[in-house]
């Protein structure tokens, strides 16, 4: 008997070496996943912290600096983060709040940058359980965060219950940051909400509009976007791009053109000062903030070079012939 207990003692003790080694390799792998990062060009909190410090003294000699030369990659799906870094080194921050509106896993999303290299308190909101059990294990696990992480919640977002979910998860009020990429109603989403006042915000536009015509989707609660593959015929025309890439194969009829949004920027009291490099997110600082260092910028200086412009106009006919909304 004493034999047959020592025997399952040890195989207990067994089990959990080997769970401990499973945890461990776990660890090993997301060490390895910052490291390839590092690798890869991901900007660690000191150095952000030096470029914060470099952006403040040009601001202080009127120098304000395009999009194109502060942005980087470490969470966000382009150069977000680095924007969003140069907005608040310029701006300042308040509270640190942020809310982001379809956040996706969480690990690549516009506030995980904030969160885990500079202490921001976020809600973060997506439809998918899945997302959001990878989010919670992310943020779990992460060494930025696991003492005190992101608010995260599940759940389908429409423009009748934007204004619950923040409300109700304690980020109503003055807000640093609102971020809103759906691939869908953004539009309505943005305009409905009126329980938190951000101070920036981050918003995806659809890029094949320009500037032509203040139109988004017409308002569903259970808006799906459309892809639709670019058809050979289009792609031997002689403005068509035959350039790698998501954007060489497929246009989505989703959220709203970028002078939609600036048109209901300006109804809700926010400017235009800048958008991502691909053009698909736009940027609003609200007009009381920092008006003197931020200046408004004119959509047409975001748009850009001619042969894309040119690319973008020929592919958008896949989307006209769909329904939308002018605003």
């Amino acid at each position: 008997m004493k034999e047959k207990y020592k025997q399952r003692m040890q195989e207990w003790f067994n089990g959990l070496l080997k769970r401990s080694d499973i945890f461990e390799r776990l660890a090993d792998i997301s060490e390895g996943i910052d490291s390839l990062d590092r690798e890869q060009g991901y900007v660690d909190q000191g150095t952000q912290l030096l470029l914060k410090a470099h952006y403040q003294q040009l601001a202080d000699r009127g120098v304000v600096l395009p999009f194109s030369d502060v942005g980087f990659r470490n969470h966000s799906q382009s150069e977000e983060d680095g924007i969003l870094w140069y907005l608040f080194s310029l701006i300042g921050v308040t509270n640190r709040l942020a809310v982001e509106v379809c956040a996706g896993d969480g690990r690549e999303c516009n506030s995980a940058n904030l969160i885990l290299n500079h202490g921001w308190d976020a809600l973060l909101v997506d439809g998918n359980k899945k997302n959001i059990r990878v989010a919670r294990d992310f943020y779990r696990r992460h060494r930025g965060s696991f003492l005190a992480g992101p608010t995260i919640v599940q759940g389908w977002v429409s423009a009748e219950n934007i204004n619950e979910i923040v409300e109700s998860n304690g980020y109503s009020g003055d807000i640093d940051l609102l971020t809103i990429d759906v691939d869908g109603i953004d539009y309505w989403l943005w305009k409905a909400l009126d329980v938190a006042s951000p101070r920036v915000v981050a918003i995806e536009s659809n890029l094949f509009w320009f500037i032509d015509r203040p139109v988004t989707v017409k308002y569903t609660p259970d808006f799906r976007a459309k892809w639709i593959k670019i058809p050979d015929e289009l792609r031997e025309h002689p403005d068509f791009l035959r350039r790698e890439g998501f954007f060489s194969n497929w246009v989505v009829q989703a959220g709203a053109s970028l002078p939609a949004l600036v048109k209901l920027a300006e109804h809700k009291g926010y400017r235009l000062v800048g958008t991502s490099r691909h053009f698909y997110n736009a940027f609003f600082v609200r007009n009381d903030v920092a008006a003197d260092i931020l200046p408004e910028v004119t959509m047409e200086s975001c748009y850009p070079d001619p042969r894309t412009l040119a690319h973008h106009r020929l592919i958008r006919s896949l989307i006209e012939e769909f329904e939308w909304e002018d605003v």
